[in-house]
Parts: C-alpha cells; structure tokens; sequence
C-alpha cells in the first residue's frame, strides 16, 4: 500500500510521479478530519457532559456572577500578507470581569469552528476568544476534508499559514493597543498547535501556551510513529521519497499538496517548545486515535527538564483525540475540553500564580 498521488498536468508530467492508487491509513490522519475529531459531541445545544468534571475542577472556588454580556462570537476579517485576509471568530467575555484573552489556532481541514463555537468555548467564561483560521477557511464552513477545495490545497502548507497568521496577529497586537492590558493565552487545536512557538512572540502579554491533542513533537517524527504503529512504515518511506524527490510542489499527495508535506518533514516544534521561555499545558485523549500515546509520551521525557512551573500535561483516560469520552455505550461523551477551560478560569484569578498552578493543587 503506498500513499494516493494526483499529479498536476499544468506543474508535473504523470510521468514524473510514481501512480499510487490507494489510500493510505497511516497518512490519513493528516488529511482527516483533524478537527471535526476534535470537535466531536460539540454540535449539540444541550451543556456538555462534561461539565460535571469542569463544575468539579472549580469546587472551592467563588464564581462571581457579573451581568450578562452579548457574548456571541461575530465574524470579522484580519489582514494577512499580500492582501490575503483570514477569517476570525470573535467573542466578549461571557461573565464579568473580563480576566484574559485566548487566541485560538484550529487544527486541519478546511471547516471552520462557527458551527460549534459558542458550544467548544463555553467554559471560557471571564475570557474573550480571538479564533484564527487558516488562510482560505470560511468559518461557518462544514466542508469534509476530503471535499476542500482545490485551490485551499494547493496554499495550505505550513510556511504559508504561519506567515498570513503572523500578520494578523500583529494587526490584531496594533488594534488592541491603547486598551486595558490583560494575560494572553494561545491554543492550538491538533495541527494548529504546530505553529504556536513560532506565533508566541507576535502576542502581548503572553503567559502561556495551551496544546490540545497535539504531541509536541516535530509532526515528521510523530507521523512517523504513527505509521509504525498502523504497521504502514513503508507507506512513510515512500512519502519521504516524494518529499525529497523532483515533482512540483503542486502535486496533491494524500490529499495533502506536496508543498504542505515539504514543509512538514522539516517543521520545528519540540525543541521550539521545550526552549520558549513560556509556560506550556498540555492536554490529550489516552484513547487518541490520530496521534499515537509514545509520541505524547516521548515529548513527556523531552520536556521534563522543565520546571513544574513551565510545563505541565494531563492525560485525560478514556478520551479521543478531540477530549472527547464515551462512558458506556449510547452515552454522550464526557468533554475534556471544558476541564481544560475549567483549569484556565482557575488560573486567571491569580494568574500570578503561573498557567500550571491549577493542576498543581
């Protein structure tokens, strides 16, 4: 089995790349739905189940109930490089006092987090939420991965993300000066976490880093093992040739450009992370199917000459890759996700305290 290629007719001859007709299990997690995975039992209205674990994270503390704001998310365009413009969610504190900010970066396809934001966000109460998608997504999108356009595929890459992501961050920074300075947090969703140490520096005030289902890992060695554990090495080799061979960055690989693996085989992010000078959360399901436990587990050994008190993880037993846990059949999942946000409201009252103090008591 090796992985599906499309040659380009107007970039790269067929002849050029080898004709790999089946898909491969080990690669498709990169062109999954990352973030629908992620967002799994986050469409329905009702409150999360998972807000008994969240409630639980917060006993002994003293929510104060100030008046209710218009807290829905609004849609409004960032400038990116060029004249490109990338498409954000936007949302005010849902209870008074306003206490921090989060940015989040989602994580791949080309569906965006309107659908399901106000639902994914909800635990974020003293917070307002900034969510950046990648250059080319709509955020009310329900595409399938499988469905993303061809143009979308042809400029989703790494290098391309981080630089449109990079602008708009800094006129997002421009905006905001003159008003009330507050903590920032960044989030990243899967994928979306790959571009956080990269992104930390254009955020004012940043205390801290929070990864969602994402390893830690530079993506080339996680996919890696994620292939060895699906017994698919060979379908990895045979990526690593194309990657390292002739055809054009515009050849589609697994649904994924090759200019999008390019960038991936070569994309830095443990040692960014374990170097940064921010405190770094991270979160993830022991029942991920898209990210493999060693992987987790290997960034863990890495990242434990850190202090306590800049870096910490949970492992969330039972949860998917999205946090998300079914407790017995026909139930609604557990969500793992508002512990997380559970956490970062303990943390925003004395934020003095450092991002990892709540999972410290």
């Amino acid at each position: 089995m090796r992985p599906t290629v499309h040659p380009q007719p107007s970039r790269a001859p067929a002849s050029a790349v080898p004709a790999l007709p089946k898909a491969s299990p080990a690669l498709a997690f990169f062109a999954s739905a990352a973030l629908a995975m992620a967002l799994v039992g986050c469409t329905a209205p009702r409150a999360p189940e998972g807000a008994a674990a969240a409630q639980a994270d917060l006993q002994g503390i003293a929510v104060e109930q100030g008046p209710a704001q218009d807290a829905g998310f609004i849609q409004r365009a960032m400038p990116g490089v060029g004249g490109a413009v990338l498409q954000t969610l936007q949302r005010a504190e849902r209870t008074a006092p306003l206490r921090y900010r989060v940015i989040v970066i989602p994580g791949s396809g080309c569906a965006g987090m309107g659908p399901i934001a106000d639902r994914y966000f909800a635990g974020l109460l003293h917070a307002q939420v900034l969510v950046l998608h990648k250059p080319g997504v709509d955020p009310q999108s329900q595409t399938k991965p499988a469905d993303c356009p061809h143009p979308f595929v042809l400029q989703d890459r790494h290098s391309t993300w981080l630089a449109q992501a990079r602008a708009a961050l800094r006129a997002d920074a421009r905006q905001r000066e003159g008003q009330a300075a507050v903590p920032q947090l960044l989030v990243g969703i899967s994928e979306g976490a790959e571009l956080l140490p990269a992104l930390a520096p254009e955020v004012p005030h940043l205390a801290g880093l929070v990864l969602i289902g994402a390893s830690g890992l530079d993506p080339q060695e996680a996919g890696a093992l994620q292939a060895r554990r699906m017994g698919a090495e060979g379908d990895w080799t045979a990526l690593g040739q194309l990657v390292a061979g002739a055809p054009h960055d515009s050849v589609v690989v697994q649904g994924r450009s090759l200019g999008y693996w390019r960038d991936l085989w070569h994309w830095p992010v443990a040692q960014p992370l374990i170097d940064s000078p921010w405190p770094v959360l991270q979160v993830w399901g022991a029942e991920d199917a898209l990210v493999p436990a060693q992987a987790y587990e290997l960034f863990a050994k890495r990242a434990a000459p850190r202090s306590p008190a800049g870096w910490c993880v949970r492992r969330l037993p039972g949860a998917d890759h999205g946090l998300q846990q079914r407790v017995a059949d026909g139930e609604h999942p557990a969500d793992g996700v508002q512990r997380v946000w559970a956490w970062l409201e303990q943390w925003a009252r004395p934020p003095q305290g450092g991002l990892c103090a709540p999972l410290q008591r």
